[in-house]
């Protein structure tokens, strides 16, 4: 018997790729890797800087996962960073993928903004936001922080 898979597991390896990151890169995605392990709990500054203390916590998140604790962030951590990061954690922007740009999607169909649902925080889903946020009266920046998590979980016609 075929398994129904969800649209999400379709595109799962382009939801979770990123960048091998390791200790000291000073890459763009650092600023994401910072923000994933801020919304799994982690103390942390959002530097763009992979220093000591984003060392301690990918190694930390790594053991916490039962995977291999090296502090590289590869396919398997960042798959386990945004496959499992509950939604209404992090501010969700342009470029951003995971589970929770998923679940804003389909809050966005939801509330009647036709997107396409597949964890890909594009221009189409920014645009969504944005309308949604003028709709709603809220800061219309395209980006969904915890006041526009909030008024999207209201449902259709909430104001």
């Amino acid at each position: 018997m075929n398994k129904i898979q969800k649209p999400i597991n379709a595109t799962i390896n382009s939801l979770t790729t990123g960048p091998t990151l390791r200790p000291w890169d000073v890459e763009p995605e650092v600023v994401e890797l910072q923000e994933l392990l801020r919304a799994h709990g982690f103390r942390l500054s959002v530097t763009g800087e992979f220093d000591s203390r984003t060392e301690d916590a990918v190694m930390i998140f790594q053991r916490r996962q039962g995977m291999r604790v090296d502090a590289i962030v590869g396919p398997k951590t960042w798959a386990a960073l945004k496959m499992n990061v509950k939604p209404g954690t992090r501010i969700l922007r342009k470029g951003l993928t995971g589970a929770d740009v998923y679940e804003l999607q389909g809050l966005l169909q939801v509330n009647g903004y036709p997107v396409r649902r597949d964890g890909f925080f594009g221009n189409e889903t920014k645009q969504a936001v944005l309308n949604f946020q003028q709709r709603h009266k809220l800061r219309e920046n395209g980006e969904v922080d915890q006041v526009t998590w909030g008024v999207l979980q209201n449902g259709p016609g909430s104001r």
